[in-house]
């Protein structure tokens, strides 16, 4: 079990569950006497702020906690979407083959062809900033990897026997999907869940960066980069803190989903 990344983890997912409980001070509320305040360890620190202040005079603590509140949104929303049209398209292209999946897989070349990024940019003019605009962008960044790789297991098990058997036993299609194919392709799945869960937060740390991730005065991980991205010289907890949770966080999921995906794979449970 890797305990350090799970407690990581579990420690990040409190802090946003409970971040009105955790939080000394409000995230967006500004005290400019007290801005750049360096952490409280340091020459000039306050007790009062133990990770120190922005160039607003905010609790850079409260703000990253409610960031990780943010991050995590992002991360769930994006990934129930992107993943779950993917999960759809890979079953379909998959199972039936054909014509249909020639225009499907042609449809997921396409989408990895486009930067993404740009296509965010795009979004952000056209339909503002915001939460909903963040979320489209993510998912349509990854419903196009989870769609190839469940088509590949998919045209693997269409292969078995058991659903040889559901087509003797004058199964549909539809229920050949549902209850054959989806519950053997799920684990995949999942595992491909755990291991994008950085990918996301990385893009939504991105996209807050370059201005079309959610508006301030909402925290957010990549925002706070972003704040402080002028000020590394004199106050450079500003930017390095929230950077340092995006590296935990990101390191720690990438590490429980390569475990996940030992356990879940009997082949390698083998080796």
């Amino acid at each position: 079990m890797p305990w350090i990344p799970i407690a990581i983890i579990s420690a990040i997912v409190v802090m946003a569950v409970f971040a009105p409980l955790l939080a000394p001070y409000s995230p967006i509320d500004q005290t400019l006497r007290d801005k750049l305040l360096p952490p409280a360890w340091m020459a000039g620190g306050s007790d009062k702020y133990f990770l120190g202040t922005d160039a607003f005079g905010r609790d850079i603590l409260s703000r990253l906690i409610y960031g990780a509140r943010v991050s995590l949104m992002v991360a769930l929303v994006a990934l129930t979407a992107g993943g779950g049209v993917g999960l759809a398209v890979g079953i379909v292209a998959g199972y039936v083959g054909g014509a249909v999946d020639s225009v499907l897989m042609r449809l997921v070349d396409a989408a990895f062809t486009f930067p993404a990024i740009l296509f965010a940019l795009l979004l952000a003019v056209t339909m503002g900033q915001g939460f909903g605009t963040l979320v489209i962008a993510i998912s349509l960044l990854l419903w196009a990897s989870f769609a190839r790789v469940i088509r590949g297991e998919v045209l693997s098990l269409r292969q078995r026997d058991f659903v040889a058997l559901a087509r003797v036993r004058g199964c549909s299609s539809s229920r050949i999907m549902l209850t054959h194919i989806l519950p053997n392709v799920l684990n995949t799945f999942m595992v491909l869940v755990t291991l994008n869960i950085g990918v996301v937060i990385i893009a939504e740390a991105t996209l807050s960066f370059l201005g079309a991730g959610i508006p301030p005065p909402t925290p957010t991980w990549g925002l706070m980069i972003s704040e402080g991205r002028g000020r590394i010289a004199d106050a450079w907890w500003v930017a390095l803190i929230p950077g340092i949770a995006i590296t935990l966080m990101v390191l720690s999921v990438n590490l429980f989903g390569d475990w996940l995906r030992d356990r879940l794979d009997p082949r390698l449970r083998q080796l």
